[in-house]
Parts: C-alpha cells; sequence; structure tokens
C-alpha cells in the first residue's frame, strides 16, 4: 500500500473535521475521495501533506509514518491544492527553479526534470510569461508541474479540473494517465465531476468526516443504484402500466429497475414494447445521492 490511514481523527473547536478514518490507497491506482462542503477532504489532504497536524491515528505513506518522518513524507507526496501555491508576479520558469531547488533539484538536473514536465503538460511556450499573466488552465497545468517536480510516489489533486474547459481537462486526465501507466505513479483524486470519480479504480465517500462508502464504482452502483431501462417512442400510459419506478428525459422515459437480471424479465416479458430501448447502469451521481442524501458539490472543509 502507498499510503494507509488507521483510525484518523482531526477537530476544530467542537466541530469533528475528520472522525475516525480508515482507508487504504494501492500503489499505481487513480483513487476517488469524494464528499460535499463539509466533508473533511480537504482536512484530510493536509494532514496527509504535512500540512496539519492530526489529533490521532495513524498515517503511513510508502511505509513512512508521518509523525516519525514528516520530511520523509513531503519528499514522497506531491499536493496540487484548489488555490495555487505559486507567485504570480514571477515567470513559470522563476517559479519552478525556486520550488525546484528545497528539493535540491538545481542546476543540468532542474532542466532535465523542467524539459520533461514541460513536454508532459504542454507548457513549453510559457516558460517566460508571468504566472499571473496565465488562464486558468494554463495556470493549473504549471501548478501540476510544481508538484511533479520531485517525482513524487502519489499526487494529490484536490478538485484539479474545476473551472476548466473540456480541452484543457483532457489535457491533463491525457497527462496523468501517461503518468500512471509509464511511471506507476498514485493518483489521490478529489472531484465534483461524477465521470472522473467512474474512472477511478477505488473510491471512498466520506460525510461529515466520516467514511460512509467504499468500493469500486461498479461495487457501488450495484450496492447503491439499480440499473436503468430507456425506452424509446412509446406511450407514457404504456410505461405507467408496468408499474415501475419512471421519469420522463426528453423524448424517452427512464424505467428503474433492481439490476440487470430484472430489466431482462421485463423487457422479455414485454417484447411488443421494447422495440428501442437501452440498459445502463445508474451513475455515480445516484451512488453519491443514494449514499450521502445529497448532491455533490465543490467544498473546502
Amino acid at each position: 500500500m502507498v499510503l494507509e490511514i488507521k483510525n484518523l481523527s482531526k477537530s476544530f473547536g467542537s466541530l469533528k473535521a475528520v472522525d475516525n478514518l480508515s482507508f487504504r490507497v494501492k500503489e499505481g491506482e487513480l483513487f476517488a475521495f469524494l464528499g460535499v462542503n463539509g466533508a473533511g477532504k480537504s482536512t484530510t489532504i493536509n494532514i496527509i501533506s504535512a500540512q496539519l497536524k492530526k489529533d490521532s491515528g495513524t498515517v503511513l505513506i510508502n511505509d513512512l509514518d508521518i509523525d516519525k518522518n514528516p520530511k520523509g513524507v513531503k519528499e514522497t507526496v506531491g499536493v496540487v491544492f484548489q488555490a495555487s501555491a505559486l507567485d504570480k508576479p514571477l515567470s513559470v520558469y522563476d517559479n519552478l527553479e525556486s520550488r525546484a531547488a528545497l528539493y535540491g533539484i538545481t542546476g543540468k538536473a532542474f532542466k532535465e526534470r523542467l524539459n520533461e514536465l514541460s513536454e508532459l503538460l504542454d507548457f513549453k511556450d510559457l516558460l517566460k510569461r508571468p504566472l499571473g499573466k496565465l488562464s486558468g488552465g494554463q495556470r493549473r497545468r504549471i501548478d501540476i508541474a510544481r508538484a511533479l517536480l520531485h517525482n513524487p510516489k502519489i499526487l494529490i489533486l484536490d478538485e484539479p479540473t474545476t473551472g476548466l474547459d473540456p480541452q484543457t481537462r483532457m489535457l491533463l486526465w491525457s497527462a496523468l494517465t501517461d503518468l500512471r501507466k509509464n511511471q506507476g505513479m498514485t493518483i489521490f483524486l478529489t472531484t465534483h465531476y461524477m465521470e472522473e470519480a467512474a474512472d477511478a479504480d477505488y473510491v471512498v465517500i466520506l460525510d461529515k468526516g466520516r467514511k460512509i462508502a467504499e468500493g469500486t464504482p461498479l461495487e457501488l452502483k450495484n450496492t447503491y443504484t439499480g440499473d436503468f431501462i430507456t425506452i424509446y417512442n412509446v406511450s407514457e400510459a404504456e410505461v405507467k402500466a408496468l408499474g415501475l419506478p419512471y421519469e420522463k428525459i426528453s423524448d424517452a422515459f427512464r424505467i428503474k429497475v433492481d439490476n440487470t437480471n430484472m430489466a431482462t424479465d421485463i423487457i422479455v416479458a414485454n417484447p411488443g414494447l421494447f422495440k428501442d430501448f437501452e440498459v445502463t447502469k445508474g451513475k455515480m451521481d445516484d451512488v453519491f445521492l443514494a449514499a450521502t442524501g445529497r448532491k455533490l458539490e465543490g467544498g473546502n472543509l
């Protein structure tokens, strides 16, 4: 395991931001950490990255205890927070050069690493520009480059694609996929884009500082949602006669069933009705709503 958390707790006065939290992250996986505003995501990230002291519990990163070896942990982890940690007046080059020096990466070693990252994240043409003059998507690429300078074992991304255009989001995910496949890097992600969570290897859902659900996306869908049959070119009366929960969506009706076997039985029993249809699993949005009773939105706690 690249990350193991046992019975982690952190309070701010009477507020329990993280409450007896335990989970594990395997090396090389894409791990999604989900929760509404105030769930405790960012507090947990701050503890993992040795930015914040925990009250109790154990945090092991690459077999290093965060209490006994905080310096080693910082060298193992790269973090991209929602707010940029770079200096707006400085050029991209100067920003990255100064951050690399903190890890002892200077001279030729820095230039080689900068060349690798500028190719991976496509920012060679931005090196001389002040950070403050860049667009949001361009700054995000530089933020990720800064977190990757020391080649960490685990990269923590706190809602990295919020507010970015689809093209920039695609570029970032292409780079992150490359890091996982070619370098075995572990990606620890918080996001409120459910399509990103759906691509994760493993998901933990947090609510009020406590873990309330975990599993692969498929396991969570099977546990918290059923299947859906979307049927076209039929009347509402015909759908209603099936006696199943449904909703009208655009030019079709979406029927909720318990599982794929139930969907098959209904379709076979009503061949005249099901001529134009599709069967789909519930989405991660449905999982999150079923587990927490709320829709997922961005947040900082």
